[in-house]
């Protein structure tokens, strides 16, 4: 599992960004302002008993034990209540999107007050959360630059790279921080995952090996290397290293996850249904449960079952209203819309992409978050004109967001500005167009792996239609359901045309 992988799935479809990974290191300290020591990121607090706590919270939340470490941050925040990186620490690990924001605002108006390594990570975290890379970049760059020696200054700015899918640079962040600490695990982890994005699984499984000696009594380095094989299409491998995870902890709640999506895979639908009823069951948070109710959805929307997958979503959904969380209930109603979508039920899907839209609008989220509603509504709007062949209002919906994506600057917005270029072009038979277009859009989304085939095929050029065909059936991630809604066409197309 990747840090935070579960929690940013809440916030992704409303700020199509990565925030900056907590980035703290242990160093002198002092009530008002801290001296680097040794090239580190200080850590500025006024007690002694909050700094231990804090350390301890974090080397528990980078073996991604996320759920322990709340204890320890939430002690830190009451010994020292002016704590700021601990209530960065507490938002990064909080397994729901108002935990995050709470905490994330509380660093934030505590910023003047710590070092200026410190108020770097915090304003990053900030300018992540509100989808603004260009600012997210900017004061990472500036960490690293003022401490080339932190390991965690290295490790926040390739987990910014990463979420740009820029792994090239990812990879060498990610490098730099295990040579300045070849003893730190986390960024073994990660640099097996940049890898496997690079479709290189050999380094990739040789940073996991690593992971797993330097932490073998942990479970999560025998989870991330099972999501290798996962990848790879090694099932029965990667249950094991699951079920591995499992044994050293009864409580690992992403063994589940992982083995439901082997289970899918192999179009076991039922038992990989069963494997997230024990993840729920066994649920410890919020968290935990909802991403439990967002697995069931994925699996019956990748058997079809339509229904059910909106009956998960209200499940999901129902959890984060008890607790009046509106970001993540504007996040889960965009994912029904996304299935009513699929089911080519467009005006419910509409609807419901208005309520979620309307929802942030009268929200206290921050002017950004806003913004960027707005803009993924411009795209979903998009989407449902295309399924209704409405193209010329697909066109004048995607010029808008085209516009906002330019203006924002997010090479991520740009991809999907692309994308939506790509699916009109595809629309219009224009399958030149579309081929250059979905070139350019997010291709960790299958589904313009899928559509690329489409475009080749219809082109006539076989050879590339099997290729990309086949890239869009064996994506095999954690379940995700823009996956879910393409794979077994892509499998059948791909096996009718072998």
């Amino acid at each position: 599992m990747r840090l935070n992988q579960f929690p940013n799935r809440v916030l992704a479809g409303l700020i199509l960004s990565v925030a900056a990974s907590l980035a703290c290191n242990d160093a002198k300290q002092s009530a008002t302002a801290a001296t680097p020591d040794g090239g580190k990121i200080p850590i500025t607090t006024s007690s002694e008993e909050a700094k231990k706590e804090f350390v301890q919270g974090r080397d528990l939340f980078e073996r991604l034990l996320a759920n322990d470490s709340l204890q320890h941050f939430d002690k830190a925040v009451s010994l020292d209540p002016s704590f700021a990186s601990a209530e960065l620490a507490w938002a990064n690990a909080a397994p729901t999107a108002k935990e995050f924001f709470g905490h994330l605002n509380k660093a934030v108006s505590l910023a003047d007050k710590v070092s200026e390594g410190e108020k770097l990570q915090i304003l990053a975290t900030q300018a992540g959360a509100n989808g603004d890379v260009v600012k997210q970049k900017e004061y990472l760059e500036k960490l690293v630059a003022a401490f080339p020696n932190d390991e965690r200054s290295h490790f926040a700015l390739a987990g910014y790279h990463f979420g740009q899918q820029e792994m090239g640079e990812a990879v060498e962040h990610y490098k730099k921080a295990t040579a300045l600490a070849p003893n730190y695990s986390t960024a073994f982890n990660l640099l097996g995952y940049a890898y496997r994005q690079q479709g290189d699984y050999a380094n990739a499984e040789q940073a996991f090996k690593k992971y797993i000696e330097l932490i073998p009594n942990d479970p999560n380095p025998y989870d991330s290397y099972a999501e290798l094989l996962l990848k790879m299409g090694r099932y029965d491998d990667s249950m094991a290293q699951y079920h591995k995870a499992l044994q050293i902890d009864s409580h690992w709640i992403p063994g589940h996850f992982g083995i439901a999506a082997n289970l899918m895979y192999q179009n076991k639908w039922p038992e990989a249904q069963a494997e997230l009823q024990k993840m729920a069951d066994a649920s410890r948070n919020d968290g935990e449960l909802r991403t439990a109710y967002f697995g069931m959805a994925v699996v019956q929307s990748d058997a079809g079952h339509f229904d059910k997958a909106l009956a998960a979503m209200d499940k999901e959904y129902a959890v984060a209203q008890k607790n009046n969380d509106v970001a993540a209930m504007a996040a889960d109603l965009q994912a029904k819309g996304n299935i009513l979508a699929e089911a080519m039920k467009y005006d419910e899907a509409a609807k419901t992409f208005d309520r979620s839209h309307d929802m942030i609008e009268s929200s206290s989220l921050s002017k950004e978050i806003k913004d960027n509603a707005t803009l993924l509504h411009y795209f979903n709007k998009t989407g449902i004109a295309i399924g209704k062949k409405d193209l010329a209002s697909a066109k004048t919906q995607a010029e808008a967001y085209l516009k906002g994506a330019e203006a924002s600057k997010n090479p991520a917005q740009m991809k999907q500005a692309h994308e939506l270029s790509g699916r009109i072009a595809l629309a219009q038979n224009d399958y030149d167009k579309a081929i250059s277009e979905l070139q350019q859009a997010n291709l960790q989304d299958p589904r313009n792996f899928y559509r690329l085939s489409l475009a080749y095929q219809a082109k006539g050029d076989s050879a590339k239609a099997g290729e990309y065909c086949k890239k869009a059936a064996e994506f095999n991630s954690l379940p995700l359901l823009p996956y879910a809604f393409i794979r077994t066409k892509a499998q059948k197309m791909s096996g009718a045309r072998a």
